[in-house]
């Protein structure tokens, strides 16, 4: 019996000290860096906002915010637009969006539907023309 016991006591320490030795392993101070590039989309990158889709019948695109803003040009609606930045109107307090596309430019935010991955605008665009 007693041989019996000591045997177990010595599995038992044997067991104890794999554990010890596997803990002590997997607590090294070595590291091992892995660098980690985002892939350039929303929301992750910082140059795009999102995308627009135009849903009025036209609207035209302005140099500047605001009711002072001449105009560079039109888009129809189904237009598809990447959002570049948003900005209040200093003297109406009326929404903006930067957005870049067949123009650059801006529009009020009222007339462009927003949506955070241009697959959604495309989709968005295609139900909206005929």
């Amino acid at each position: 019996m007693k041989v019996e016991v000591l045997v177990y006591y010595g599995q038992l320490c044997i067991l104890l000290l794999m554990g010890a030795v596997a803990l002590w392993c997997s607590c090294t101070r070595t590291t091992h860096e892995v660098t980690i590039i985002p892939p350039p989309t929303y929301p992750l990158s910082r140059s795009v906002i999102g995308y627009g889709v135009v849903n009025v019948s036209y609207t035209h695109v302005v140099h500047e915010p605001g009711q002072e803003g001449v105009s560079l040009g039109y888009l129809r609606r189904g237009s598809v637009v990447r959002i570049l930045e948003r900005r209040l109107a200093a003297k109406t307090s009326e929404s903006w969006v930067l957005i870049d596309g067949n123009y650059r430019g801006w529009l009020r935010e009222t007339v462009v539907d927003i949506y955070g991955l241009e697959a959604q605008a495309k989709t968005a665009a295609e139900m909206m023309t005929p």
